[in-house]
């Protein structure tokens, strides 16, 4: 079965040579330079992914035919990091942060309580549902963490469950240490390198760790990613989210795919990330929902580091899982130009994860798009909050 998407407004393709999204040019040095964009354009899918791109009028027959009435079609966006598999809610500390007390990480601890106490089924329902509010905001390709879990069997489950979801999922055991391990830190982390990374790492492709105060520091984070690479797991880390730290310096030594949050840099960390490869993946939701200081991204591309936008969806942090929301943070306040953010959304997410059948329209790719109720991919920054997904392709399936 084919489908010919046609009448295209704008189409944006991600086909610029490259996957970086740190190009360091604003869009007076045209977006489609960095985007691929064409107009003109039509595409069409068959078994899942994109098999031609081209000028409408030249266009082969296909068994279907959408068309899109003008609109822009984007790539789908590509959600690099997510805590969906919990339970309870925390609205109360949100609340409370907005009256003026400082967000710590020790709020993760409510919902470990919560999510333990869960069942199977309670925890699965709230994945599919977070997992379906994320599809009809143009997610197509989401990465799932565990965490809320803490026990050999808890984050082996939260594992297992996310693995239904999506193929992109992260064990996080080393999120904070658990109560029953507060006084002894070092024995919580021999039981993530062991007798948890062992249940869990047959559910994972990845291994993660809270490098930052009140979690976990430099020593005992590379103790983990060694562990889990060992095992077979490919890195990424939380780092320098609450303050400078030794963080991303770690996970650019470590030449990890990943390293998320980046909040508080010193020169020596961009330098680093600029020269290691490792994405900064960037998470203004959190700064919007803890009144933190916003990310530079300004400062990253400008010295060449490739970076994503994810949404960091969680209870705690940021209870947010729309990537349109985190485009349109990111160009009011972190410095990115539309194109650039919508770019690290899609093609920045793919790098941070190591993909490159997604994040972009290329024959051969998987043909995850976005039809926007707009004409421009600016609109996504230009008019914040709006419904402006019209409709989501998923492997060419509408969904």
């Amino acid at each position: 079965m084919s489908t010919l998407i046609t009448n295209i407004g704008e189409l944006v393709t991600n086909d610029a040579g490259s996957n970086d999204a740190g190009t360091g040019r604003p869009d007076t040095a045209p977006s489609a330079d960095l985007l691929g964009i064409r107009t003109g354009a039509a595409l069409v899918i068959e078994d899942g992914t994109v098999a031609w791109i081209g000028d409408a009028a030249t266009a082969p027959a296909a068994d279907e035919r959408h068309d899109v009435g003008g609109r822009a079609v984007t790539p789908g966006f590509v959600d690099s990091h997510s805590h969906l598999v919990f339970a309870g809610d925390r609205g109360a500390e949100f609340a409370a942060r907005m009256a003026g007390e400082s967000y710590a990480a020790g709020g993760i601890r409510t919902t470990v309580a919560a999510t333990r106490a869960a069942s199977d089924d309670q925890l699965t329902a709230g994945v599919a549902h977070q997992v379906a509010q994320m599809r009809r905001q143009g997610t197509t390709c989401v990465e799932i963490k565990s965490g809320y879990g803490l026990s050999v069997d808890d984050e082996a489950r939260a594992l297992r469950i996310a693995r239904g979801f999506t193929a992109e999922t992260t064990f996080l055991g080393a999120h904070v240490v658990p109560p029953e391990y507060a006084a002894d830190p070092a024995g919580y982390v021999d039981l993530v390198t062991g007798p948890m990374l062992v249940a869990a790492a047959p559910y994972a492709r990845w291994i993660d760790a809270f490098c930052e105060r009140g979690a976990f520091d430099v020593d005992q984070a590379r103790a983990v990613l060694a562990a889990g690479a060992a095992a077979g797991l490919r890195g990424r880390l939380h780092a320098n989210q609450l303050g400078a730290g030794g963080g991303v310096l770690l996970a650019c030594e470590l030449g990890l795919a990943a390293v998320d949050h980046c909040t508080f840099l010193t020169d020596a960390d961009v330098a680093a990330l600029a020269s290691s490869g490792t994405v900064a993946t960037l998470l203004p939701g959190v700064e919007f929902s803890t009144r933190q200081p916003y990310p530079d991204a300004r400062r990253l591309l400008d010295a060449g580091v490739r970076v994503a936008l994810a949404s960091d969806c969680n209870p705690g942090s940021c209870y947010t899982s729309s990537l349109p929301f985190c485009i349109a943070l990111a160009v009011r306040e972190m410095g990115m130009t539309p194109s650039e953010a919508l770019h690290a959304a899609t093609a920045g997410g793919a790098a941070a994860l190591d993909r490159h059948d997604v994040g972009r329209l290329v024959p051969g790719a998987r043909a995850d798009l976005v039809v926007l109720d707009a004409p421009s991919h600016l609109h996504l920054a230009y008019r914040p909050g709006m419904p402006l997904v019209r409709a989501v392709y998923r492997a060419g399936v509408p969904l």
